[in-house]
């Protein structure tokens, strides 16, 4: 393997989108749920109209040309190929940026916010910070390759992105994550590579200690409950990732109802909506990520990295810059005295009003402002 960087475009075979229609058509379904709500999983009706729309409405060309409007690039790092976008800023003084994303995400996320980032004076803000912007895709995810063998959790993973930017010629970079990539963010920032000036987390590897149940606030006390309520409503996924990855993937590989309905679920868990995902994100947008999955045949490959990095979303204490976006529906929303104890020199704390787990997808205006404020503060 060599250093060499080179350029990519997505092209999925049309044999994959025809196979994916005749399977969608013949979905063997279940009975309906017993109960009138998503407390059971997807309601039948909804997932029914979901995958006929994906059968027959939908368009994953649509979605590989946005991919392929923008740079993007394979290299080999630790024998694995490693797919990412990077579009260079067009002012000198840009600071380059990884962006990392997580479970059930994929680079298609940050697709709304490059532009801003890379560019702000096209998007009205000619005296905002410019990035240069580098979106990877995790190994087993999309477009990178899959490992074959065991030791690609997140401290691998974050080695990797570090000689990534080096081998893009950065002698500085910031980062930037939520769910897995706040964790890979977050062993960039352990670490400490010398050309990392700091990171932002929009979920932030932060909980409360023993001693904190004493005198908790309202706002830490809902915390607490939230908390609660995924690891007894809400953490059956992770749970069976994190411990059976490859017997969930025979049916992520084989029925592309079930991946729909492993990610789709997610987007109306985790997403600031009133009830339905799609008053978060189009359908269109989650099918893009949900048809990236299933064209890459990614749902054991992904779901592996809960294997590898079962105990990765622990506080650590982070001695670099760091800055921390809430936004209102996020799985988990810890205090700021929580924060301080694992980041001592936390520049940027923000409690957003809008916005869910998927920040930069569902709120990407509030995102790119965060960052501007946030990397803005740390260059002074």
């Amino acid at each position: 393997m060599t250093d060499a960087i080179t350029a990519f475009r997505a092209d999925i075979p049309q044999e994959a989108l025809d196979d994916l229609g005749l399977r969608l058509r013949r979905t063997r379904w279940p009975e309906p749920q017993t109960v009138g709500d998503w407390s059971q999983g997807v309601p039948l009706a909804v997932m029914r109209d979901l995958c006929a729309y994906w059968a027959d409405g939908y368009d994953w060309r649509r979605c590989e040309a946005t991919l392929n409007a923008l740079p993007q690039f394979t290299t080999a790092i630790d024998g694995l190929s490693i797919h990412f976008i990077h579009v260079r800023s067009p002012r000198p003084d840009a600071l380059p940026l990884i962006l990392t994303h997580g479970w059930p995400g994929s680079v298609l996320e940050f697709l709304k916010v490059i532009g801003p980032l890379t560019d702000p004076a096209a998007h009205g803000a000619p005296d905002a910070p410019a990035f240069d912007v580098v979106v990877p895709s995790l190994p087993g995810y999309g477009f990178s390759g899959k490992p074959t063998a065991t030791g690609w959790g997140v401290e691998t993973i974050a080695r990797s992105w570090i000689r990534l930017m080096r081998r893009l010629s950065y002698d500085r970079f910031a980062a930037q994550g939520g769910d897995w990539g706040a964790a890979v963010t977050t062993s960039i920032a352990m670490a400490a590579p010398p050309e990392c000036i700091g990171v932002h987390l929009n979920m932030p590897l932060v909980f409360p200690e023993e001693s904190d149940f004493a005198d908790l606030t309202p706002a830490e006390a809902k915390t607490v409950e939230r908390m609660q309520y995924y690891q007894e409503h809400d953490s059956g996924y992770a749970k069976l990732q994190g411990t059976r990855p490859q017997t969930i993937g025979y049916g992520l590989a084989d029925s592309p109802a079930a991946q729909a309905a492993w990610i789709y679920e997610k987007f109306q868990a985790w997403t600031d909506n009133r009830g339905l995902p799609e008053e978060a994100l189009t359908r269109d947008e989650m099918l893009d990520v949900i048809s990236l999955y299933w064209l890459t045949n990614s749902g054991a490959s992904s779901g592996r990295l809960y294997w590898e990095s079962a105990n990765a979303f622990q506080p650590r204490r982070l001695d670099l810059p760091v800055g921390v976006s809430i936004f209102a529906q996020e799985i988990f929303r810890p205090s700021r005295r929580w924060a301080k104890r694992s980041y001592p020199r936390l520049v940027h704390w923000n409690e957003l009003d809008a916005g869910g787990h998927f920040a930069a997808f569902e709120q990407p205006a509030l995102f790119v402002e965060e960052l501007r404020a946030c990397f803005g503060a740390m260059r002074g």
